[in-house]
């Protein structure tokens, strides 16, 4: 098989045109070198990308036309046309145009990757207010991805070089919170995260930890009781079948660095879980749709940025780092299929792992 044929195809959503999403897409496809390790195809107009292409004359992103997405270009950015009007485009402005086609973008991108004409989508920032609508009634993509793949539960997963943190809920008021935190979604949330961390990550005994919802993490119910009627009863249910420790503290576990001893964190609120990654995160960070077996969806870890949208100013470093994992994530789903069904690749490679890490004992002997 040729190496175009084994590369992942990777859809791409625009977001919000008056954001930073087309501006993001023509720098990270403009390096040529991404056409090594996958098939870009971006859903939107040339009309949409022209006019953002004309402020960027440092980036020469160059495409093919596509309708069929049985027949794209390996060697090329493929775009295929979502529309064919002409698109009123007013960067950093909030329309109810830069949400309508927005959303015309992202639902014919879903519909390949239902159907397994693409094995992964990038999807650009969109605004939550005004891409609202009869098609789209959700606080963001996570649950949009959710209900479009009628599955029962998914995981917001942050991923960065050190730390991967998942969140119980996600776009909920500050006085909301308490009442979703259940010993049910606690554990559906862990069960999720253990199955993406070993097939998606490729990580086999997964070490997760779990955060406290009150300050101390209760202080032994002195400040709340959550942790000891909902959260410690979760966690020790879910050690009949992973490793899972806590909770705790939320300031001292990361202040001491104690998520660097594990793979995942599981947070119990949004700020909770993203203002540390977002503070101590190594690299670019990536949101990744976690929990949806047919489908890998990720995303830059901002918004629509409206205050540099069209200045040319956009950073796509957590963009690029998006298609990376997009990608990374396809390729580990496949070896984990592939070692499920021959159980000797398994034992085979856990044999070359072992000779390899006694030659290393050796030398450093």
């Amino acid at each position: 098989m040729s190496n175009d044929l084994q590369k992942p195809i990777i859809g791409f959503t625009t977001g919000d045109l008056n954001g930073i999403g087309i501006e993001l897409i023509i720098k990270t496809l403009s390096d040529h070198r991404i056409l090594d390790f996958c098939i870009p195809v971006v859903f939107a107009s040339n009309k949409c990308l022209n006019f953002y292409r004309k402020s960027l004359p440092d980036f020469n992103i160059t495409y093919a036309n596509t309708r069929e997405l049985n027949r794209l270009n390996p060697k090329q950015v493929n775009l295929v046309t979502c529309w064919e009007e002409e698109v009123a485009i007013t960067p950093g402005q909030l329309t109810d145009t830069g949400g309508k086609y927005a959303l015309i973008s992202l639902q014919q991108a879903t519909e390949a990757l239902q159907k397994g004409l693409i094995h992964g989508l990038v999807t650009a920032p969109i605004h939550k207010k005004n891409i609202q609508s009869e098609a789209f009634d959700y606080t963001g993509h996570t649950p949009y991805f959710k209900a479009v793949f009628n599955v029962p539960d998914v995981v917001m997963l942050m991923v960065a070089e050190n730390m991967r943190i998942g969140l119980v809920t996600e776009h909920v008021p500050v006085s909301e919170i308490a009442r979703h935190i259940t010993r049910e979604n606690i554990l559906g949330k862990l069960k999720i995260i253990h199955s993406s961390l070993q097939k998606d990550f490729g990580i086999d005994k997964p070490k997760i930890a779990v955060l406290g919802l009150n300050p101390h993490a209760g202080d032994e119910g002195l400040i709340g009781n959550e942790e000891e009627t909902i959260i410690k009863p979760a966690i020790k249910e879910a050690k009949h079948n992973m490793l899972v420790f806590g909770p705790y503290s939320a300031d001292a576990f990361f202040a001491r660095g104690q998520y660097e001893k594990f793979d995942a964190v599981l947070a119990m609120y949004h700020d909770q879980g993203l203002i540390p990654f977002k503070s101590l995160a190594l690299g670019e960070g990536t949101n990744y749709t976690a929990g949806i077996p047919a489908a890998v969806r990720t995303s830059p870890d901002h918004g629509t940025a409206f205050d540099i949208a069209g200045k040319g100013r956009a950073d796509n470093s957590s963009f690029l780092s998006a298609v990376f994992t997009c990608a990374e994530i396809i390729r580990k789903r496949l070896g984990y299929a592939e070692m499920r069904q021959n159980p000797l690749k398994k034992i085979s490679a856990r044999m070359i792992a072992n000779a390899v890490d006694e030659r290393i004992e050796e030398s450093e002997a």
